[in-house]
C-alpha cells in the first residue's frame, strides 16, 4: 500500500494517539522545560520523581496535536507554554507538592563557557589534588592564582573570577570542571500545571512553604479570638466562651457584693484587707493586739484561718475544750453583721 504525502506516517499518529490517552487518564499534566540539561543529570532527576508519575519527552508539534484532541477543560491552554525543549509529566500529585518535588530534583551541573552565573563563583584557597604539571598555567590563564608548593598545585588566595549576572568564560569553565566546582543548577523547569479544567503557573507554585504555614496559624488564631469575643459557639471555642462567661458572672457578682458560696471567700477577703487598711491609719492606742499584729502583717485573714483549721488534726481534749467554749464564740451571721456595721 502507497502512503499519500499529505498524510502523516502511522507511528506519528499512533504517538499523537497516545500522549492524547495520558492527557485524559492523569488528573494532573504538567509542562516543564529541560533545556540544557545533561544527560549525566537527566538520569539522576528522572531516577528523583520515579514513581511519582510518568515523564513524556517528545517535539513539540506533537504535544500540541495531543492537546487539541484531549477532551478536557482548559487543557489546551497548556500549548502556550511549550516554547523549547520541553517533556509532559502526568500524575495523580497536587500540583504544589508536584512543584516542590521537581525543585528537589535539580543537580548542580558543570560549566562548559557562555552561560550566565546564577550565583558569586567562589574558589577557595587551599590545596588541590592535582601534581605539578601544566594545569598550573592553564589555571592561572583562566584567572586563578596558582602555584606549586609541596609537590601539589595549590590556590594561594580565595577569588571570585565571575559574579553573579556575568558570562562564564570558556576557560574558566574548563578549570572550574576539573575543580570540581559546578556553578550551574539544572533541572525541570515547571512551567505550567492544569489540574481539573485549572491552570496553575510557575509564580503561583512557588510558595514559601514555611512563610504559609504562618500565616495559616495567625488567621487561626484570629478566627478563634473573634468567634470567643464575638461569643459565636462552636466545637473549639463553647469551653473558652463559657469559661469566660463564668470569670466575668464571678467578677460581678463580687464587686456587686453579692454572697454565694463562690463569692463569700472572696468578699470576707476583701473587707479584711479593708478593715486592715482603715486600721492602720488608726493610732495604736485604739488598736487591740490582735489587730495590731495583723496590720504589722503577723495575722492571718480570716478565710486563710479557716484553711488552717482544716487542716490541722486536734485532739480529743481540743475538741472537748472548743465544745465548751462555742457558746462564746461570735456566729458567722453576727461576724458578718458586725463588718456591715464597720463599712456601713
Amino acid at each position: 500500500m502507497i502512503q499519500m504525502k499529505d498524510e502523516p506516517a502511522q507511528w506519528k499518529v499512533e504517538l499523537v494517539n497516545q500522549i492524547a490517552e495520558m492527557i485524559d487518564t492523569y488528573p494532573v499534566v504538567a509542562v516543564a522545560r529541560i533545556n540544557g540539561i545533561p544527560a549525566k543529570q537527566m538520569q539522576m532527576m528522572r531516577a528523583g520523581i520515579k514513581g511519582s508519575g510518568i515523564l513524556r519527552v517528545s517535539k513539540n508539534n506533537f504535544f500540541k496535536k495531543a492537546l487539541e484532541k484531549s477532551k478536557k477543560k482548559n487543557i489546551q491552554k497548556l500549548a502556550q507554554y511549550i516554547d523549547g525543549q520541553v517533556a509532559f509529566f502526568f500524575t495523580d500529585m497536587n500540583p504544589f507538592k508536584l512543584f516542590k518535588k521537581m525543585e528537589e530534583t535539580k543537580v548542580k551541573a558543570p560549566a562548559k563557557g557562555g552561560e550566565i552565573a546564577p550565583a558569586d563563583i567562589v574558589i577557595e584557597k587551599g590545596e588541590t589534588p592535582f601534581k605539578p604539571g601544566p594545569l598550573v598555567g592553564q589555571l592561572q590563564k583562566a584567572g586563578i592564582p596558582a602555584a606549586i608548593q609541596q609537590g601539589k598545585i595549590v590556590i594561594r588566595k580565595t577569588v571570585t573570577p565571575v559574579k553573579a549576572g556575568e558570562r562564564i568564560p570558556r576557560e574558566l569553565a574548563a578549570m572550574l570542571t576539573k575543580l570540581e566546582i559546578y556553578p550551574l543548577t539544572v533541572g525541570f523547569d515547571l512551567r505550567a500545571v492544569h489540574q481539573e479544567g485549572t491552570i496553575f503557573e510557575k509564580s503561583v507554585l512557588d510558595l514559601d512553604i514555611d512563610q504559609y504555614r504562618e500565616k495559616i496559624k495567625t488567621a487561626v488564631s484570629n478566627a478563634f479570638a473573634l468567634s470567643v469575643n464575638a461569643i459565636y459557639p462552636t466545637s473549639l471555642t463553647v469551653v473558652p466562651i463559657l469559661s469566660k462567661a463564668y470569670t466575668s458572672a464571678l467578677n460581678l457578682a463580687v464587686n456587686a457584693g453579692i454572697v454565694i458560696p463562690e463569692t463569700l471567700p472572696v468578699l470576707i477577703s476583701r473587707s479584711w484587707r479593708q478593715m486592715l487598711s482603715v486600721a492602720s491609719r488608726l493610732k495604736n492606742e485604739a488598736l487591740d493586739e490582735e489587730l495590731k499584729k495583723a496590720v504589722e502583717g503577723v495575722g492571718t485573714t480570716p478565710v486563710s484561718e479557716g484553711k488552717e483549721k482544716k487542716k490541722e488534726e486536734k485532739s480529743p481534749e481540743e475538741k472537748k475544750k472548743e465544745e465548751e467554749e462555742e457558746e462564746e464564740e461570735v456566729s458567722e451571721d453576727e461576724a458578718v453583721a458586725g463588718l456591715g456595721a464597720l463599712f456601713g
